[in-house]
């Protein structure tokens, strides 16, 4: 089932292709998208509003399919839960992923490892070709590293420690890492929302 996905992030969609890889979705982009602006209060709110965005754009250019989006973050437990929702422009819209990082890593200074625990939250909204919405989500613990480890992965992958695997998630395999993300725990979730539709 050809399914197109809400996003611009070249990481993020070989991660879905990944994830999805033995399911009945087919994934792609579509080279027309247009970022929608995450007015949401949540992630699940955020991720509708994208899915609803391309869906749009979809049916505008004559292409009747269905469309994937997600949004995640990253809750520090120390931080009051921050950046959350606004983990992708945490330091400023226009920053990197790098100085995302280091803001990060920087309000953290000093804090010790028991107050160093956070998680990975996902949420995946998928609109059939009908326009109906079927949403789930996923999430992973662990807790924030002093320093960058690892060069696999993106986002806050190299700070972000997995204590079952003792490693971050930077330095792990990519399809180890799949197997036990927050992106990966949403995937099921949903091709189990999903299970009448595609199976």
């Amino acid at each position: 089932m050809k399914t197109y996905v809400a996003t611009k992030n070249a990481g993020k969609l070989g991660e879905l292709r990944a994830i999805f890889a033995s399911s009945p979705l087919e994934l792609r982009t579509f080279d027309g998208y247009r970022d929608v602006e995450e007015t949401a209060d949540s992630y699940a709110g955020n991720a509708v509003l994208k899915a609803r965005a391309l869906a749009a754009q979809l049916r505008a250019a004559g292409i009747d399919a269905p469309v994937l989006a997600d949004d995640s973050g990253l809750e520090v437990d120390a931080l009051g839960g921050r950046p959350g929702i606004y983990s992708a422009r945490y330091a400023g819209t226009d920053a990197s992923w790098p100085r995302r990082r280091a803001h990060l890593l920087e309000e953290l200074r000093g804090v010790p490892q028991a107050g160093r625990g956070g998680r990975f939250v996902c949420t995946m909204a998928f609109v059939d070709a009908s326009g109906k919405e079927t949403v789930a989500g996923g999430s992973v613990a662990g807790y924030l590293t002093e320093e960058e480890r690892g060069s696999a992965g993106f986002g806050y992958d190299p700070v972000f420690y997995y204590p079952p695997l003792g490693c971050t998630f930077a330095e792990l395999d990519p399809a180890v890492k799949n197997a036990v993300s927050h992106r990966g725990a949403a995937a099921r979730s949903l091709l189990e929302a999903l299970q009448s539709l595609l199976f």
